[in-house]
């Protein structure tokens, strides 16, 4: 079977690999599309994210979603054939942040395609991937898999717009209109937010920000962009940028909240503290997600227009331009790879 295997910082290499047997309590899922996140493109053009730098050869991906094929001794699940997304975190359990419901900062997860740990835990760009048959889900009626396979980039976003609590009426600012930046925007809609600001540099990406929700959109190298609001309730950066975080903490209200999403940089970051304490700022940090991702799935199912967030879909033969394209944003949105194609 094909699978997409990061070497080292610019080597991506399609290579054949044994398919796997599930294993006692795993199911095994033919992949039918991988969404290439940012996290991935991280991987491949820095040989790291944030401070998980590649030791070892490792297969990418964790936005995977496809059909059962089959499970391993004392597995069940959805029947074979069923068409699924997979959760892919796998926490210990027994760590004090699992036993606290915060599985997410999990101290010993298991995470698909991510060098977190050592050895790296192996991803789903594959034809086929086992998992532990409790990661899989069935989708809900309506929900076809070129959509599902939002289900993770959208419980991330689901999980940082919890972290900021109740937005319920709420003015949400979001820095960043990458495809996380985007589902943010979907994801406060959803809480109930009143109006949702979003800035980017790039025009497309501001686009596809409209299209998932946001009221208005403001160019953040723009200072006299009438965009701009005065001052926001809640503010998620979701660029990974010291000066996204910046933009957070000058305009969110007195007394605020700023949930900080996008990996920086590794390293030290500045940032303007004073603010935190004279405006009694809170900063929140949001990683991953924990119960949010079964909502996630209703919530595509629900609603038509995350399509329109699917900007490319592209046989994994051609996995590099696929990766290409997903890092031109002024070109794409979300890019999925596709293991159903002919020449997979």
């Amino acid at each position: 079977m094909r699978a997409c295997v990061i070497h080292a910082q610019g080597d991506l290499r399609i290579e054949e690999a044994p398919e796997p047997e599930p294993g006692p309590g795993q199911a095994l899922v033919a992949v039918r599309y991988g969404g290439v996140c940012g996290s991935d493109l991280h991987y491949w053009r820095h040989g790291g994210v944030g401070d998980f730098r590649l030791r070892e050869p490792m297969v990418l991906g964790h936005e995977v979603v496809g059909t059962v094929v089959s499970y391993g001794p004392g597995a069940a699940g959805p029947a074979p054939g069923t068409a699924v997304a997979v959760h892919p975190a796998t926490p210990c359990g027994t760590c004090p942040e699992c036993a606290d419901g915060r599985e997410n900062v999990c101290r010993d997860t298991r995470y698909l395609g991510s060098a977190a740990r050592f050895p790296h835990v192996q991803g789903g760009f594959a034809a086929r991937v086992a998992v532990p048959a409790g990661q899989v889900r069935p989708l809900p009626a309506g929900l076809d898999l070129r959509r599902a396979a939002l289900a993770e980039p959208l419980s991330v976003a689901l999980h940082a717009v919890r972290r900021a609590g109740d937005v319920t009426g709420r003015h949400v600012l979001v820095t960043g209109a990458g495809p996380i930046g985007c589902l943010v925007v979907a994801a406060a809609r959803a809480a109930g937010a009143a109006r949702v600001t979003v800035t980017d540099l790039v025009p497309r990406a501001l686009r596809y920000a409209s299209a998932a929700g946001a009221d208005t959109v403001v160019r953040a190298d723009d200072p006299a962009d009438p965009g701009w609001p005065s001052e926001v309730d809640v503010a998620v950066e979701a660029s990974g940028v010291a000066a996204g975080l910046d933009a957070c903490l000058r305009l969110v209200r007195r007394g605020g909240v700023v949930v900080q999403l996008g990996m920086l940089p590794p390293g030290q970051t500045p940032f303007a503290g004073n603010l935190v304490v004279s405006r009694e700022i809170e900063l929140r940090g949001a990683f991953r997600f924990g119960t949010e991702f079964d909502g996630a799935l209703r919530l595509l199912a629900a609603e038509p227009a995350f399509d329109e967030l699917v900007s490319a879909v592209v046989p994994v033969r051609d996995a590099e331009a696929a990766f290409a394209l997903a890092a031109d944003r002024t070109r794409s949105c979300k890019v999925l790879l596709d293991f159903g194609d002919p020449g997979s």
